[in-house]
């Protein structure tokens, strides 16, 4: 089993910047392909990053050249730079682990962080 826990949000004002971290335990492996999504109040949960075993990454439109995601295999670890925050970026953001093999198997959430970027 793999647990993966958020950590970095919090309240920030137009124009500022926030980094989030996502710890995952257990048997992760280097294999995994990375995504943060988010879900503002009564939106749907939106994809905001995807981050390929190569570490190549691809961002919604809304989020490009703001938000950068990277990977640190060595501490099973991902993170999101965003940058030039805006008011519409207030969610919770959650990460997403999909392993396509192994014993760890399978699709994983985090419980996800609250981010709120002021006016």
């Amino acid at each position: 089993q793999v647990q993966l826990a958020e950590s970095g949000g919090g309240l920030v004002q137009a124009g500022g910047s926030l980094r989030l971290s996502c710890a995952a335990s257990g048997s992760a492996g280097s294999s995994v392909v990375w995504r943060w999504y988010r879900q503002a109040p009564g939106k749907q949960r939106d994809m905001v990053a995807t981050i390929a075993t190569s570490s190549s990454t691809n961002y919604a439109d809304s989020v490009k050249g703001r938000f950068t995601a990277s990977r640190d295999n060595a501490k099973n670890t991902v993170y999101l730079q965003m940058n030039s925050l805006k008011p519409e970026d207030t969610a919770i953001y959650y990460c997403n682990a999909w392993i396509p093999g192994g014993v760890s198997r399978g699709t994983y959430w985090g419980q996800g962080t609250q981010v709120t970027v002021s006016s």
